[in-house]
């Protein structure tokens, strides 16, 4: 008798993950403001995935965005 999963097989457990110039590009910065913001904060979550490899989930970039969504410009914090 075959091991069953708990998943559906249709469904994709690999997490996609983005590189700097991808990111990028769904963001519309450079490559060099996530790299500015890496060091400095203020940017979106990501994943060091080796001492030269960067990687940014979707998930991460939506959420980022999200969080800097207002309504007025009285929101903004000084």
């Amino acid at each position: 008798m075959p091991k069953q999963s708990h998943l559906p097989p249709q469904v994709d457990t690999k997490p996609e993950l983005l590189t700097e110039t991808e990111a990028g590009k769904r963001l519309g910065f450079s490559i060099r403001s996530l790299q500015k913001w890496r060091c400095y904060g203020g940017g979106p979550r990501f994943i060091r995935v080796s001492a030269r490899a960067i990687r940014y989930r979707p998930a991460d970039l939506e959420q980022w965005i999200k969080d800097r969504a207002k309504t007025s410009t009285s929101e903004y914090e000084r």
